[in-house]
């Protein structure tokens, strides 16, 4: 925990840095609990929405915490609960609140995590939410939301992906969003102008095949910066 709170603080830092100078941070992992310090140093201009694409919720505390991985807990750090030192890593306290999250494709949970979506009522489209409205009736569901902001942040975990698509991250779940899926929805982001930071992670080269998985990562990104079909 003591390494990751620095590892934080220093993204933090520099994520802060790179806002002053009027650019946009894009923050590249590693696991997820790199969106720690990236969000925090996006939050602290003021409210920001938060997208958080990936197979798992990432929305455990030490308490709920089957395996004790600090990379299962970062959206709980970022909406308050978690470890102390993390929670204020940064600047003190929550960086974002619930309701300006958005959480996508999620498909593998803990019973512990279940319980806290729950009960804090947390936006959450599933897997199955994406099957039955579509990533496009999503999106747009998405910008209804955050209309009152003027930013958001996405965090997108590369194993949101389906492992066809996706095959070098660290924990796939099969049964994922398919590669237009991905495509579209970072188009759309990019079409309401609203995208300000971003960070992608979990992608492991050594689980990779032919460097699949980097390669559409650096696809989507050039998708939700505005890159185009026509």
């Amino acid at each position: 925990v003591k390494e990751i709170t620095q590892i934080s603080q220093d993204l933090y830092e520099t994520g802060c840095r790179v806002m002053d100078q009027g650019r946009m941070p894009i923050f590249l992992g590693g696991d997820h609990a790199i969106a720690i310090g990236a969000v925090a140093s996006v939050a602290v201009k003021g409210p920001v929405g938060l997208i958080w694409v990936d197979a798992h919720a990432d929305f455990n505390t030490p308490q709920t915490s089957l395996s004790g991985n600090i990379h299962g807990m970062p959206l709980a750090v970022l909406t308050g609960d978690g470890y102390p030192c993390l929670v204020d890593a940064g600047h003190p306290g929550t960086k974002i609140s619930l309701d300006n999250v958005v959480m996508i494709g999620q498909r593998d949970l803990d019973p512990g995590e279940k319980k806290r979506i729950k009960s804090t009522g947390i936006t959450i489209f599933t897997m199955r939410d994406i099957d039955e409205q579509g990533i496009s009736g999503i999106a747009a569901k998405i910008m209804v939301q955050f209309a009152h902001l003027k930013r958001f942040h996405l965090s997108l975990d590369m194993d949101a992906l389906d492992p066809v698509e996706a095959p070098g991250v660290g924990t796939p779940v099969p049964g994922g969003i398919s590669y237009r899926e991905a495509h579209l929805l970072m188009e759309l982001l990019a079409d309401s102008g609203k995208l300000g930071s971003m960070d992608l992670v979990e992608i492991n080269p050594i689980l990779d095949v032919a460097n699949k998985t980097s390669k559409l990562a650096v696809e989507l990104i050039l998708s939700a910066l505005g890159k185009s079909i026509l």
